[in-house]
């Protein structure tokens, strides 16, 4: 059987509507890195089980997307999901309040122990260095359409 990742068969467009999923800042990350080296996976989704932690790890390189290899990097924080949910390449990532990027992939490097959220953002900003602390709240909000 064909992978429809690989075949480029779905795209976001297939999502019709989800539920927003709600997480809680366990550590917060430092650093940057230029020659990080993340595959970013072919599938633009990934379904996740409460409780899960997912690492989020911030880009500026443009052309990050599904499939891509990411270079820069500025290290955001751990969370831990406290509900249930699929995160989507394209959701809009808030924490405490405050949109920090937008998901561009997801790279498998350290599963099963955690999933790395790689998100686009404008600047690469560490989340020691925008103020993130543990306990905030983290969403990636709902949509329908």
């Amino acid at each position: 059987m064909a992978d429809p990742y690989e075949r480029q068969l779905v795209n976001r467009s297939f999502y019709q509507s989800k539920l927003p999923i709600r997480g809680k800042v366990t550590v917060v990350l430092r650093g940057l890195l230029e020659n990080r080296s993340l595959n970013l996976i072919k599938p633009i989704s990934r379904a996740f089980p409460a409780g899960t932690m997912i690492e989020l790890i911030a880009t500026d390189e443009e052309q990050a997307g599904p499939g891509g290899t990411v270079e820069r990097i500025a290290y955001i924080a751990f969370v831990e999901l406290l509900n249930g949910g699929v995160l989507l390449a394209g959701d809009r990532v808030l924490v405490a309040g405050v949109e920090v990027g937008v998901i561009a992939g997801f790279d498998d490097t350290h599963m099963p122990n955690h999933q790395n959220t790689v998100i686009s953002v404008s600047k690469r900003i560490s989340g020691a260095d925008l103020g993130i602390t543990p306990g905030d709240d983290f969403l990636i909000p709902g949509f329908s359409t």
